[in-house]
């Protein structure tokens, strides 16, 4: 058997707050003789009399009373998954699961979380760091609704909102001869021992790059798997790298002279850093406004950063 339709309990509660069939007709935008039958079916339905018709007016029975009262619970519930509904369309509720790249994720992530939170307080945010390769297969797979990490990333059921260009700088041990030019030119890396990290990360091929461009030679006996071993193995004086600026701000800036970070002259090094989604996951409006918030935030806080859209 079918049961009340919203439209009939719409009905309803205005006969309560009128006391009047004409009135309530009036306000739900329908003719009275169209909103007398719709109770009248509503009451055949449920099998109860719910209104008491006279000359003076119209008043709720003792059930019809107690109907009401669900029936505003009801449609207060509904208009809750609406709202819901259409805020989830734009992009502002629910849990997000965030995969973020290790070498990114703890130097930019907790200036943005706040940030977010502040923007949209009903949005959260499940992150979980892992290395570049393994969040693309983890987004291929469902497990992240959307990752923060190096571009490019190809398919072509990815949507791609890039965030902001980093540079990387090079880091020195403090007592390296490089230390004594004034200005770094690429050439100068010409016989340089440079660490990097595994191939499971961007940066070792974008590393690898420099090196083959500057005469540098990669040093294949040891893989770093995290910024912080690449930065513990310069200050031992086992070679040079390149560190992002981000961690460069965060991790060596005013903490002691192990380690320096210098400029290369030239065209800036730099890697792009955008979030990447499903395009069929319909969380487009959610990420395009997490992406805005972190350009946000980026540019108000590291002017260095180049900013994009």
């Amino acid at each position: 058997m079918a049961g009340p339709t919203l439209r009939q309990l719409q009905f309803l509660v205005a006969i309560e707050e009128t006391a009047h069939f004409r009135r309530a007709a009036e306000r739900v935008g329908v003719t009275q003789p169209s909103l007398s039958a719709q109770i009248q079916n509503l009451e055949d339905t449920l099998g109860v009399a719910l209104v008491e018709r006279g000359r003076g007016g119209v008043r709720l029975t003792q059930v019809g009373r107690e109907v009401v009262l669900r029936a505003r619970r009801i449609l207060d519930d509904v208009q809750s998954l609406v709202d819901f509904a259409g805020t989830a369309r734009d992009g502002v509720v629910g849990t997000i699961r965030l995969g973020a790249k290790a070498t990114l994720g703890p130097y930019l992530l907790p200036h943005v979380v706040g940030a977010l939170h502040a923007a949209h307080p009903d949005l959260r945010i499940y992150i979980r760091e892992d290395a570049p390769r393994l969040l693309e297969q983890d987004l291929a797979r469902g497990e992240h609704d959307v990752i923060l990490t190096q571009l490019p990333v190809t398919g072509a059921d990815y949507t791609t909102a890039r965030l902001f260009r980093e540079p990387l700088l090079l880091a020195l041990p403090a007592d390296h001869p490089l230390l004594d030019k004034e200005v770094l030119r690429p050439r100068d890396l010409a016989g340089e021992q440079v660490l990097s990290l595994s191939p499971a990360y961007h940066l070792h091929d974008q590393i690898t790059a420099i090196c083959q461009q500057t005469g540098a030679q990669l040093a294949r006996d040891y893989e770093g798997t995290s910024l912080d071993a690449l930065r513990q193995m310069v200050g031992m004086g086992m070679g040079i790298t390149f560190l992002p600026a981000l961690y460069v701000r965060s991790e060596i800036e005013g903490r002691g002279a192990e380690v320096v970070v210098r400029r290369l002259s030239g065209a800036p090094i730099a890697r792009s850093v955008g979030l990447v989604w499903r395009t069929r996951a319909g969380r487009t409006g959610a990420n395009l406004q997490i992406a805005q918030v972190i350009r946000d935030v980026v540019r108000a806080r590291w002017p260095e950063l180049v900013v994009e859209s």
